[in-house]
């Protein structure tokens, strides 16, 4: 067969680049970072752990690598919006995702999502997790989960929760004690967990399940009340507060973890580097003591052990859907 020569030499011109492509992006690899790494939070600026997690893990990163770490707040559609916009950005590790198990939940929430988490987002490490605590206002006439579960079965409809959004984990926390409590609680959203918070506080709703991170200082100045743990083990801060089994609804257990995401297809070595980087902030004194003042237990579980735990947060969350008969909207 002949060729035509001209194709032959267009096909020439190819090789060289060709032979240069792969090496490139090794070189981009190993030169990396180069420029400031927007750090993409899906919720807004304030009471939100995955806020304040993301700034302070961001701030030692920075320290690490020498180039700025910036906070882009992008909230909206229980963490959908910004999850959206890490799926869809350059896999060049200039943007990253720090989300908590949310993330997980919103596929059973929302149809069509513009996005698929376990194609389009790569792990890169799990940060840490939190227990959930019930928290109630300190109008709501009572002190233990069970006399809080005999007062709404006698107001069935009328008894309110809050959450930062439709989809978010306080949202199907709820869910899953209307399921497991056989009750039936009325969720109210509000646009991030700042607001949702607040509303429980000043009395406009009555429940807020939710980490300690926010909620803490709170309780110990008697403004709310904290009446059950979900873990199996009873929260330090706050020692007297039964775990939810103790207080008589076991099987109930939620801890949220919080982690770092980037672009699927970003390459591994940048990947290793923003782990390794984690890590590190991990370790600093700094770091473990506001984690720790928030309730929050460090983890750093990497890229290959954090995969498996988001698949299986997938089933799980998608099971509780199924069983408190939410479907995707």
């Amino acid at each position: 067969m002949k060729l035509d020569a001209g194709v032959c030499c267009r096909a020439l011109l190819l090789v060289p680049l060709l032979a240069h492509s792969a090496p490139t992006v090794a070189w981009a690899a190993e030169t990396y970072p180069t420029r400031p790494i927007r750090l993409v939070v899906p919720f807004p600026p304030g009471a939100s752990p995955n806020d304040i997690v993301g700034r302070l893990i961001g701030r030692h990163i920075t320290d690490g690598i020498g180039q700025q770490v910036i906070v882009d707040n992008r909230a909206g559609a229980g963490g959908t919006i910004g999850a959206d916009v890490v799926a869809k950005a350059n896999p060049d590790g200039y943007t990253l995702l720090v989300t908590s198990t949310t993330l997980t939940i919103s596929p059973n929430v929302y149809r069509k999502l513009p996005y698929d988490v376990d194609k389009d987002l790569q792990p890169v490490t799990m940060i840490g997790s939190a227990p959930m605590l019930v928290f109630v206002n300190t109008a709501v006439p009572a002190n233990s989960l069970q006399e809080l579960i005999a007062f709404i079965k006698t107001r069935p409809g009328q008894f309110n929760f809050s959450s930062g959004g439709t989809g978010t984990v306080p949202h199907f926390a709820g869910e899953l004690l209307n399921f497991m409590a056989k009750i039936r609680m009325t969720h109210v959203p509000y646009k991030g967990g700042a607001p949702a918070s607040a509303a429980m506080i000043s009395g406009e709703v009555s429940m807020y399940i939710d980490t300690p991170t926010a909620m803490l200082q709170f309780v110990k100045q008697g403004k709310i009340k904290a009446l059950g743990v979900a873990a199996k083990e009873r929260f330090a801060l706050l020692p007297e507060v039964p775990t939810m089994e103790e207080a008589g609804l076991p099987g109930y257990e939620i801890r949220v973890w919080y982690g770092f995401f980037v672009p699927a297809k970003t390459p591994r070595s940048i990947v290793d580097r923003l782990h390794k980087e984690t890590l590190r902030a991990l370790g600093t004194e700094d770091v473990k003591a506001r984690l720790a003042a928030i309730g929050t237990q460090p983890a750093g579980a990497g890229p290959d052990e954090f995969r498996p735990i988001v698949q299986s947060e997938l089933q799980k969350w998608a099971r509780v859907a199924r069983e408190s008969g939410i479907k995707p909207e």
